[in-house]
């Protein structure tokens, strides 16, 4: 009995050392901006309203407009597809938003399908891919920098995170996506990306 005690407060010690030590890197990833000349900028979707991008995505569009004007990409790819009853896909508002700001149509790639960040960069990566485009920077909130990193190198780019700095994602709400973004994360390493992806899309199906 004190045996199986003493493996399993082991077991516990290191799950919650795994977890401490994904949280750092999480925090860290968040705060650091690779930002560097590359072939494409990817921007992950996220609400949208009637064609309208939340804030929290024209926060991630601002940051992109702001890459691509300094040349460091010739390509924005905008990514998200729709909810039930939207009329307007993320891609699309993302895209409308783009351009109304002066970024040229043809500079503007367009994933329409994806209802995950997983989901929405693997498409992006196929048609990346049918250009011969790998080398990418990949725009979101930072708390999420890491994972979408960890999710392109699984599908073979090679990615750069340039998380956007106006986020109005802040304080306690920051914190909780720290926290999440750590689970899935240090889940994701274990089963892989893609299969996490798989097995939350199982999950929602059965909700």
């Amino acid at each position: 009995m004190k045996l199986a005690v003493k493996v399993a407060v082991a077991l516990l010690a290191a799950v919650v050392l795994y977890l401490s030590v994904t949280f750092v890197q999480v925090w860290r990833a968040a705060r650091h901006d690779q930002a560097r000349p590359a072939e494409a900028i990817v921007v992950f979707g996220t609400a949208q309203y009637n064609g309208v991008p939340s804030p929290v995505l024209a926060a991630r569009l601002d940051h992109a407009i702001e890459l691509y004007e300094k040349d460091l990409a010739p390509v924005i790819v905008v990514t998200g597809g729709n909810q039930p009853g939207d009329q307007f896909t993320e891609a699309t508002a993302s895209a409308n938003y783009l351009i109304e700001r002066g970024v040229p149509d043809e500079d503007v790639l367009r994933e329409v399908s994806g209802t995950s960040s997983w989901q929405s960069l693997a498409a992006a990566a196929n048609f990346l891919d049918d250009r011969d485009i790998t080398e990418v920077l990949l725009v979101s909130d930072p708390f999420h920098s890491l994972r979408i990193r960890a999710m392109a190198s699984e599908l073979g780019l090679d990615a750069h995170s340039s998380p956007t700095k106006t986020s109005p994602i802040r304080g306690m709400t920051e914190a909780r996506y720290m926290a999440r973004e750590t689970v899935a994360v240090a889940v994701g390493r274990i089963v892989g990306f893609r299969r996490q992806a798989s097995i939350e899309d199982v999950v929602k199906s059965r909700a």
